[in-house]
């Protein structure tokens, strides 16, 4: 009868399952983190924008402030449309980095199970 080593068992388990399992959930938790720090800072600067635009809108007392504040608007308007290029380019980017290492993750991983079960064959 041949003896059943629990070690070794544990051992390619690890290696093969539960050890990338971990690395992914990581990798998926830090991309998490910084997705929605982007978000938490994109909100922030859309709701400062909006809220010193509702401020200047109550300082205006006249036709001449109303000019003015309706001028301003272009400008407001051009940096956000600027600002949410940048946001949309952010998340593009974080989403690329995520695929990049999810697939070298997969490949590192796809390796180390192939020579685990080569080890184990022997």
């Amino acid at each position: 009868m041949q003896n059943f080593d629990t070690k070794q068992f544990t051992e390619q388990f690890e290696s093969m399952f539960f050890g990338p399992a971990r690395a992914y959930a990581s990798l998926s938790v830090d991309f998490a983190e910084k997705l929605t720090n982007a978000q938490l800072e994109a909100g922030r600067a859309y709701s400062e924008t909006g809220m010193a635009q509702l401020r200047a809108l109550l300082d205006v007392k006249d036709a001449e402030g109303l000019r003015t504040y309706m001028e301003g608007q272009q400008k407001v308007a051009k940096d956000l449309t600027e600002r949410l290029k940048g946001d949309a380019e952010k998340v593009v980017s974080l989403q690329q980095d995520f695929v990049q290492q999810s697939q070298k993750l997969t490949e590192e991983n796809v390796k180390q199970a192939t020579e685990t079960a080569t080890k184990a064959a022997k």
